[in-house]
């Protein structure tokens, strides 16, 4: 019987690495269980789970042309199904949810508050106001640097 993707066999750990373990399926192929496929928690090392010699219970979850084995031990485990989360409470305090969903807004980063403007605005509109908010950035950028320096008229002796 070929081994093909999707069926669970009892198989025995014959090798441990830092990436993952080797299992010996009982046709005499070798697999290997991928470190991220062997719990589902976070696994740091192998031999926290698996010791030489372990029967284990893989699913087959690939082979590849050239014969390797992808197996699975957390895909093996059959879980409970799982109730549906009920539906989220409305927030309280005010807070709603803004379209198009996200969270973070200019204000919440410390800079200005975006102001949506009143009705269509012509391109020249926008471009003076750009032209304004950048002249004022700059003028505020040179006077924090001027200062840390002396200053425009400072003497260096």
């Amino acid at each position: 019987m070929a081994i093909e993707v999707g069926t669970k066999l009892e198989g025995k750990v014959t090798g441990i690495t830092h990436f993952g373990a080797f299992v010996e399926l009982p046709e005499g192929g070798t697999g290997l269980v991928h470190i991220s496929e062997i719990a589902d928690n976070y696994v740091k090392d192998v031999n926290d789970h698996l010791k030489l010699e372990d029967k284990v219970l893989v699913k087959v979850i690939n082979v590849d042309k050239d014969g390797k084995i992808g197996l699975s031990i957390k895909q093996a485990v059959d879980k409970p199904p799982t109730a549906e989360r009920p539906p989220r409470p409305p927030r309280q305090g005010g807070f709603e949810r803004r379209e198009g969903g996200g969270g973070f807004n200019r204000g919440d980063r410390g800079g200005r508050p975006f102001k949506p403007p009143m009705g269509k605005t012509s391109f020249e509109d926008k471009m003076s106001r750009f032209l304004k908010d950048s002249e004022e950035r700059i003028s505020s950028l040179k006077k924090n640097t001027d200062s840390k320096r002396g200053g425009r008229g400072a003497r260096r002796d």
